[in-house]
């Protein structure tokens, strides 16, 4: 037994050590010749900067006004992971696109860093609206939103209020707010989360009086035999070459995790409340056929009004339509935001 326990243990640390899995055309860090790209900086209404980096076909035509995307990144990302390749695939089929990093993530402003604040987070997208609404060579009738990850809830809560936003699409979507309050699947008890309320609230004490702050969630930095198999899908992406990536003024120690006093505020984001207020403008929602975050794009097309569509991408998981450009259906994504923004 002790002999099988080791062997499986050296295993494990010669699949860390072999990094990142590759397959499927992941392309995380994608960069076409066929688009133009412009790191731009834009205020939301709280006089708080976001960046993005802007892309536009390179044949973009003088007096032409076009069909514009924003991108959103899967939480405790930013810009370079996912949402600048979903942005460049869209804008090589001629739309202008503009991925974005969150308020307080990336190089976006927002103190403290990596704090959770969903309705600011809500806001970049309509900040990123009014940006692309006011450029010359896009058509404000004519924009849409598309959200990666916890990123998906964000757009819906932005375009329930936000009717500039002519079309949403989602991709391997988190509802944040009933992730953080029930956990996957409804496993999370109500014992559990006010252990997790109590906590937060005593970490606030803390950096009031000039403590640290801690961090909580985010993707672990390093495996163990014991990981969790949804850790391992988001190490594989966030802690290995395939999609690893530190901006500047952050640390490897620090991607992914917001503050532990802060991610408690999601229990008070209900981002499908009223979601069918949205119809008639369409929604698209894309989920992998065994991810585990399957459960919220299901129950945002329950709840959503029409004209709406649920596709589920055979054999792929979460993180896979992160970056495996085999797997994720960027015809689909570019027939809906043609027809809806036609």
């Amino acid at each position: 037994m002790k002999k099988l326990l080791l062997a499986l243990a050296l295993l494990a640390s010669a699949s860390i050590a072999m990094g990142q899995d590759m397959s499927k055309g992941a392309d995380n860090f994608y960069r076409s010749d066929k688009v133009t790209l412009r790191k731009v900086s834009f205020d939301n209404q709280y006089k708080m900067k976001v960046v993005g980096n802007l892309f536009t076909p390179r044949d973009l035509k003088p007096g032409v006004r076009y069909a514009a995307i924003v991108v959103g990144h899967p939480m405790g990302a930013v810009k370079e992971q996912s949402s600048n390749l979903y942005a460049q695939k869209l804008a090589e089929q001629g739309f202008v696109t503009l991925a974005i990093d969150q308020s307080f993530w990336g190089e976006s402003e927002g103190q403290p860093r990596n704090a959770v604040a969903p309705d600011i987070y809500a806001e970049a997208f309509s900040a990123a609206v009014d940006y692309l609404g006011t450029r010359p060579f896009v058509d404000r009738n004519r924009i849409g939103v598309l959200g990666i990850c916890g990123s998906g809830s964000f757009v819906i809560s932005a375009a329930k209020i936000d009717p500039r936003m002519k079309a949403v699409a989602t991709v391997s979507m988190y509802d944040m707010g009933a992730a953080n309050r029930n956990g996957l699947g409804h496993s999370q008890t109500l014992e559990q989360r006010r252990k997790i309320l109590a906590e937060a609230a005593e970490q606030r004490y803390v950096e009031f009086t000039g403590g640290q702050a801690r961090y909580t969630s985010g993707t672990v930095h390093e495996l163990t035999p014991d990981t969790p198999a949804i850790q391992r899908e988001f190490y594989d992406f966030y802690r290995t070459p395939r999609g690893e990536f530190t901006p500047a003024g952050s640390s490897p120690q620090l991607t992914t995790h917001p503050t532990l006093s802060s991610n408690v505020k999601f229990m008070n984001f209900y981002p499908f409340d009223d979601i069918g207020t949205i119809s008639p403008r369409p929604m698209l929602f894309i989920t992998g056929e065994n991810a585990h975050s399957r459960e919220f794009s299901e129950e945002a097309y329950r709840l959503a009004g029409e004209p709406k569509e649920l596709v589920v991408v055979p054999g792929a998981g979460h993180v896979d339509l992160y970056d495996r450009v085999d797997l994720i259906p960027f015809g689909k994504l570019t027939a809906f935001f043609r027809a809806s923004l036609k």
